[in-house]
């Protein structure tokens, strides 16, 4: 395992940690009222939009040049559409999920809708940049000792963190809140603002996580081509 390596995961994860933050923050002195929480269906937007694009970009720079018949403007092509397609239906298939773990299926569609679309931008989309539209290496990945780079090490741990997160995110919910000193907190239990809070710190958590548990554990870690 190269330490450069390390360094550029490193790099890569904290930037996708500072563009989460950013997104909280800059809006804000472009648009009177802005609140992560007061206008949260904005910010899932405009989160989704940023992560995605500098995950995009990230791919593009730290993916290692490939074969000329890969390079090729038909291959991206095909490539770009099967991605769009994939993530399309992640966001479907996340929304479905969701909707059976007890979201409104009728009411509040935007905003379970808007949710998923973040999920997948948080897991999908970082498959996709990681591993392309493979399935198969996706169930490689995420099977038991499948990892064959820092990369995906990082990528299994991301995504297991953003999913937790989201789940303990809606413990809230269903709680009591009728309190008067609980007055002021009870924004965090309108759909889906709790559990889209959860799965954003989970996946700041991950990407912080993933190097430090690489870098501890990189002594035993044998990555091997498969």
């Amino acid at each position: 395992m190269k330490e450069a390596e390390v360094r550029r995961l490193w790099a890569a994860n904290l930037l996708r940690v500072f563009s989460v933050i950013l997104t909280a923050v800059v809006p804000a002195f472009f648009w009177d009222g802005f609140t992560v929480l007061g206008t949260h269906l904005v910010w899932l937007c405009i989160c989704s939009v940023c992560v995605s694009t500098l995950s995009i970009i990230l791919h593009l720079v730290l993916t290692p040049n490939v074969t000329p018949k890969r390079s090729s403007f038909a291959h991206k092509i095909s490539r770009f559409l099967k991605c769009c397609v994939y993530f399309f239906m992640s966001c479907i298939l996340f929304h479905a999920i969701i909707v059976l773990y007890g979201a409104p299926l009728i009411e509040s569609v935007t905003e379970t809708f808007l949710f998923a679309v973040l999920l997948s931008t948080f897991t999908s989309l970082q498959c996709l940049c990681t591993l392309g539209p493979n399935i198969q290496a996706w169930i490689r990945v995420f099977s038991k000792n499948g990892a064959v780079s820092i990369w995906e090490s990082s990528l299994q741990i991301t995504t297991m963190c953003s999913i937790l997160g989201a789940w303990f995110g809606a413990f809230p919910i269903p709680l009591d809140w009728d309190r008067p000193w609980q007055a002021s907190i009870c924004i965090f239990i309108v759909w889906p603002i709790s559990c889209s809070l959860g799965a954003t710190f989970g996946f700041m958590a991950g990407l912080i996580i993933a190097p430090l548990w690489i870098h501890w554990n990189r002594k035993r870690l044998t990555y091997k081509s498969r």
